[in-house]
């Protein structure tokens, strides 16, 4: 352990130094082209006078989110916008940037702020490639007085930690997205077993804070408008999105979807929530077209490869039916499978509902199949424990282990490294339990009967078993085994459903390729023609979207 722990400064100064050298590698796509593209150049002219668009890139050394963001600054210039991209200049005492596996020294980060090595490769490299193209760029720090430091500072040192995530400062709810910040710092749904959880944590809170100040007076000097923003949490991306709101000022978010070249972008808020909260008519009363339904079905069947997909967290599945007894599983007996969220991930983007965290909900799922020996339950654990970004430090079998040394004999855990195929298990499995996966989404589709204990997208969309209140869970249980997958009209209604999320809602661009390494995204286009007004209708459904406020639906037919 100890000469791990040597070892992990120098690993994490030597990413540092690769991403800086990536950063300053010329890029190689379409968007370099535009610069000497005289309908760009044209386009560029004609935009000054149009409507104000305020792109909050922020985090330049986030490529992939730097190279959509300029994409979208292209696009909408196109469309006769004014584009105005923000990037941090090292303004920042944390930031979404800061990662556990990238910080060489946790404790000098609390007192000094991010590493010069960090900042290196975020903000310059990126402002270069903006302003190669003549998009307009300010820079966070030119918006923050000393009097905002001085104050924000004071705010940090004075916070109360166990009660920050309710803290607000001019209106705005900061305390949430510095608690995410921190949270996601160090990859776990508390702070409680961090030496420098708290130091962490008033770091953010002083970020949150200037980037609160610094939206303010951005918002008041350029009046946007419309604010885009990426994902829509954390400091500084949500504090971006808090600060226009509480300006008046319109909101759009976008996120990578899970389908290749797609993406999903929502109004006012991130699409975490807006999933959750968007009116069920959108989907509900709309029928699948024998193609569409073709389609929908075709990929959800490929979903267990991820062979359409450029979200994956499980690389390689085992394609072969499940072999219960590997598991040590009875075949005469009903199996229930339980599906887990990476801890941190479902503290942020999950509000509570029958539970209030993902651990509750674990140790009193296992309880109640204690006291039930008919009944089997094989926990899948998420695969992004270890290969997500950035890989969690806080394991769902610890989790377990913690409260159950000895786990009831029929009850199984299946680790994030095993090969076992999520959808193998779904096959064999009587129902499902989640907390607050995605998942919930394809396995209702299949007709699988769903229970929901936290918050989930299928929530309140009338196919699924939706807890209230652990009592209400308790009795949901005690349902099982359902004596029948999900009846005909339930299992259509998550059909539709799927195909409005997987299809309506996720936004196809054609020319974002995937790249591997860090840059993730590569935009094939020859010139500015191919970013111009009817070449993609996935590209004008966004651009409606942010410039209109049109719902960001594309129904492009199968």
């Amino acid at each position: 352990m100890r000469e791990r722990l040597r070892r992990w400064p120098a690993a994490a100064r030597a990413r540092l130094l690769r991403l800086n050298v990536i950063a300053r590698a010329p890029q190689r796509d379409g968007l370099a082209r535009l610069a000497e593209d005289p309908q760009w150049r044209g386009a560029l002219a004609a935009s000054r006078s149009g409507p104000r668009v305020l792109i909050a890139t922020n985090t330049g050394g986030h490529f992939a989110i730097e190279t959509i963001d300029r994409m979208l600054g292209a696009a909408l210039t196109l469309r006769g916008a004014a584009v105005t991209h923000v990037l941090c200049d090292a303004a920042l005492p944390a930031c979404q940037m800061c990662e556990f596996n990238l910080t060489p020294d946790i404790a000098a980060l609390t007192r000094n702020g991010p590493d010069k090595l960090l900042c290196g490769y975020c903000h310059a490299p990126a402002e270069a490639r903006m302003r190669a193209l003549g998009l307009n760029v300010v820079r966070l720090g030119e918006s923050l007085s000393v009097a905002d430091r001085a104050e924000a500072g004071a705010l940090a040192q004075s916070a109360d930690p166990p009660a920050v995530a309710k803290l607000s400062w001019r209106g705005v709810p900061i305390g949430e997205h510095a608690l995410a910040g921190a949270l996601r710092f160090f990859a776990r749904s508390d702070l409680e077993s961090e030496r420098l959880g708290e130091a962490m944590l008033r770091r953010y809170v002083e970020a949150a804070a200037l980037t609160t100040a610094a939206y303010f007076r951005l918002i008041e000097r350029l009046r946007p408008d419309v604010l885009v923003a990426h994902h829509g949490i954390y400091a500084p991306q949500g504090l971006a999105v808090a600060a226009a709101r509480a300006k008046g000022v319109r909101v759009a978010t976008w996120n990578p979807a899970y389908r290749r070249h797609c993406f999903i972008f929502s109004h006012d808020d991130s699409y975490h929530y807006t999933l959750m909260n968007e009116p069920t008519e959108a989907w509900r009363e709309r029928p699948l077209s024998d193609a569409e339904r073709a389609r929908i079905t075709a990929y959800l069947k490929s979903r267990r490869s991820g062979e359409e997909d450029w979200i994956r967290f499980h690389r390689d599945p085992d394609a072969a039916p499940l072999d219960l007894a590997q598991l040590g599983l009875d075949p005469n007996k009903p199996l229930i499978a339980a599906y887990t969220n990476v801890f941190w991930d479902a503290q942020l983007h999950f509000p509570a509902n029958a539970f209030a965290n993902q651990k509750e909900w674990l140790e009193r799922t296992i309880a109640w199949f204690a006291q039930r020996a008919d009944l089997q339950l094989v926990i899948r654990v998420h695969p992004a424990e270890i290969s997500g970004s950035p890989p969690s430090r806080q394991r769902a079998r610890d989790v377990i282990s913690a409260r159950f040394p000895s786990l009831p004999g029929n009850v199984k855990v299946v680790g994030p490294e095993s090969a076992l195929s999520s959808y193998a298990l779904a096959e064999r499995a009587d129902a499902a339990l989640i907390y607050g996966t995605k998942m919930g989404v394809e396995l209702s589709a299949l007709g699988v009967p769903v229970i929901v204990a936290g918050e989930a997208w299928v929530r309140g969309k009338g196919f699924t078993h939706d807890a209230g209140s652990p009592e209400d869970y308790d009795a949901k249980l005690a349902l099982l085994p359902f004596r029948r997958k999900l009846d005909p009209e339930a299992q259509e209604l998550a059909l539709r459903y799927a195909n409005h999320f997987f299809f309506r809602r996720m936004l196809e661009l054609p020319f974002v390729q995937p790249t591997p390494g860090p840059r993730r995204f590569r935009i094939a286009i020859d010139g500015a023609c191919d970013l111009a007004p009817g070449r993609w209708g996935g590209l004008d459904a966004i651009c409606r979207g942010i410039l209109e406020k049109t719902p960001f639906v594309w129904d492009r037919g199968a």
